[in-house]
């Protein structure tokens, strides 16, 4: 599994990425590239996925992209970790297992990395924190699509992020519930601290979907338009 890594180009603009990996994607689902993880930091945005409401964006005045994956609105910045797995998955498709294997991933990273227990939903994508007496906090939203049977988008993990940010939407389309980060759980780590932790989970869940045989993770050279 190869890792595209953008860390080190600080937080980018949003459609400069989503062109990359539109461009990945393609190749991938044709076999003429290998299954990629890209792992990068965005400007201040907010996506919308087709499950958003317009009750989901009380603010009119920002500025929303709308995206093909699953979800609702979510805002996405620096100090949040975003990695898109761009696989070519075998049949059956399944993104529902998939989206699974994600949060599966990203609980064992938080557990085995920082000793935080996390948790699934049922009902709700992503990774949560639940606590008695507290609204759950989602710390990883996660929106996945697939296409000519190669997955794109991906998971958005709350490190350092300030999450006011997400005070403009109602993220992920739930009004009952908050958001977390790494930061406010108390650990602090950076992006690349929390990208070591996180791949070889995600690789590990994500290679038994994988239409080719994986082989160790491998970082590539990267560059953008």
């Amino acid at each position: 599994m190869n890792i595209a890594d953008f860390l080190d180009q600080g937080p980018m603009d949003y459609m400069v990425v989503d062109s990359h990996q539109r461009d990945l994607h393609d190749r991938v689902a044709a076999q003429t590239a290998p299954d990629t993880f890209i792992v990068w930091e965005a400007k201040d945005t907010y996506t919308a996925g087709r499950r958003t409401k317009p009750a989901d964006i009380p603010n009119k005045e920002i500025p929303v992209i709308q995206m093909d994956r699953g979800g609702s609105v979510t805002y996405h910045g620096p100090g949040q970790l975003v990695i898109y797995p761009i696989i070519k998955v075998r049949a059956p498709r399944d993104v529902v297992a998939f989206v699974r294997a994600v949060e599966r991933a990203i609980i064992a990273a938080l557990h085995e990395a920082w000793e935080i227990d996390s948790c699934q939903v049922e009902g709700r994508s992503g990774v949560w924190i639940c606590r008695p007496g507290v609204e759950d906090r989602k710390i990883c939203a996660i929106g996945i699509k697939f296409a000519d049977d190669a997955t794109m988008h991906g998971l958005a993990f709350n490190v350092s992020t300030d999450l006011a940010k997400f005070g403009q939407i109602v993220p992920c389309g739930l009004d009952d519930a908050g958001v977390t980060s790494l930061n406010e759980l108390g650990v602090t780590a950076s992006l690349e601290e929390a990208a070591a932790a996180l791949l070889p989970h995600l690789e590990s869940e994500l290679g038994r979907f994988a239409n080719r045989a994986t082989v160790p993770i491998s970082r590539i050279p990267t560059h953008t338009k």
